[in-house]
């Protein structure tokens, strides 16, 4: 959460960040927050005043019983009474205000970093590389929701019996070959240094506003009424909310986790709609990178991410591209984002398969983590996270860009893992 000292210091730039991401009526929601956190101040600083002289009146109070000035005595305690009464309303009225600006902060998203470039949406992203070899398939070659039909590898339909559009059943070798891939990317990042975390996957709402998916993303996740739980939509919110309300001892910096997860999210198309196969669907597994960084370290460690996603694609032998997003198509937390995409030969098409960002310390605010530096002082930590990797993508990649005319081969890195060396 961007704090009101902040944006009170920082008001143009965080308007001009503001209207990176195409936000609404920037200058005038951070006005009205500098207002409220002057008025607030205001009433902060009298209240501050009026309780030291309450203080004042009834050390005087009981000097004067001492000496036996009853009438002077009964005079003060009348204005201490009327000082109490006072101070009441100061705080019925501090505690409005402060309730109206964390509500209007709790809306607003984190500043883009100065190199990412206004724009609307995904169109207006930026290019930074492309690597890899698409191949040329055979002009018959199959789009993934056909091959998995011809293999018998991914029901649709049974999902949709059971639980609803976008929630595939994984059959056979097609389970086997999921499986592997969580095993392969969490021995990766292990062997770089990443805490294998096992997680909840339902989170509780200071959960959901510790990382900012509430109140953005409330329609997007799924809620369970009677609980007052959401399903988790990445393990980002359970991974980085293990520290919410903690001070962090600055020698446990960088702090590195890795898990796996299933994730769950309402956005993946309208209800009752059929979504071409595995490139959108309400539950999918993923494994999810964290880091807890101190503020200089937080770019370096966006940069050794980044190459921990591009090594496992190459290692997939998937053609891959990164591109860094503009203002408007980044997430609420972050301050800077690279989206890497696989191509999809037979739909010849860029699929997203990894999302890494730097979050800075919007997320540590907003769920009060901190780490204590060596002079005793309390800071915020910055927080990243990052897709390492999603599977539906990267498996319909796998199996269109890997198609021969009766089998499709198994990449070398996933055949110890999966037993087989071809569907």
């Amino acid at each position: 959460m961007l704090t009101p000292a902040f944006i009170y210091q920082n008001s143009d730039n965080v308007v001009e960040g503001l209207k990176k991401r195409y936000f609404e009526n920037p200058q005038s929601v951070v006005d009205n927050i500098i207002s409220l956190y002057q008025e607030r101040n205001s009433i902060q600083k009298e209240l501050d005043e009026l309780k030291r002289k309450v203080n004042v009146i009834s050390k005087e109070i009981g000097e004067l019983y001492k000496t036996k000035q009853v009438a002077k005595a009964q005079s003060l305690k009348e204005q201490s009474i009327e000082t109490k009464q006072r101070i009441r309303s100061l705080e019925d009225t501090f505690g409005s205000k402060n309730t109206a600006l964390n509500n209007i902060l709790l809306t607003i998203p984190n500043t883009p970093n100065q190199l990412v470039v206004k724009g609307k949406n995904d169109t207006e992203n930026e290019s930074i590389f492309q690597k890899g070899t698409i191949k040329d398939l055979a002009s018959d070659a199959k789009p993934h929701w056909d091959l998995i039909e011809k293999y018998d590898i991914v029901d649709f339909p049974m999902g949709v019996k059971v639980a609803g559009s976008g929630f595939p059943f994984y059959k056979g070798k097609g389970a086997a070959l999921q499986r592997a891939m969580v095993q392969f990317f969490l021995n990766e990042g292990i062997q770089k240094g990443y805490q294998e975390i096992q997680t909840p996957l339902l989170i509780n709402v200071d959960s959901g506003y510790g990382t900012g998916q509430l109140p953005d993303k409330e329609q997007q996740m799924y809620y369970i009424d009677s609980d007052k739980h959401y399903l988790i939509p990445t393990a980002e919110v359970p991974l980085v909310n293990m520290y919410r309300g903690t001070i962090i001892p600055v020698k446990s910096l960088p702090i590195r986790l890795i898990a796996y997860s299933p994730c769950f999210r309402r956005e993946a198309g309208s209800w009752g709609s059929q979504v071409r196969g595995l490139n959108r669907v309400h539950q999918f597994d993923k494994v999810e990178l964290v880091q807890f960084t101190k503020p200089e370290d937080s770019y370096s460690a966006l940069d050794d991410m980044c190459l921990h996603v591009e090594n496992l694609l190459e290692k997939l032998e998937l053609p891959y591209r990164k591109q860094r997003l503009c203002g408007g198509d980044m997430g609420f937390a972050a301050a800077m984002t690279y989206d890497y995409e696989v191509y999809a030969e037979a739909q010849k098409k860029w699929l997203e398969v990894s999302s890494v960002s730097n979050c800075e310390q919007f997320q540590a605010s907003r769920a009060k983590i901190r780490y204590r530096a060596e002079d005793g002082s309390p800071h915020y930590p910055h927080t990243l996270n990052g897709s390492a990797l999603a599977l539906p993508r990267i498996l319909a990649s796998v199996l269109e860009n890997n198609q021969k005319s009766e089998k499709i081969t198994i990449p070398k890195v996933l055949q110890p893992f999966c037993g087989f060396d071809f569907i």
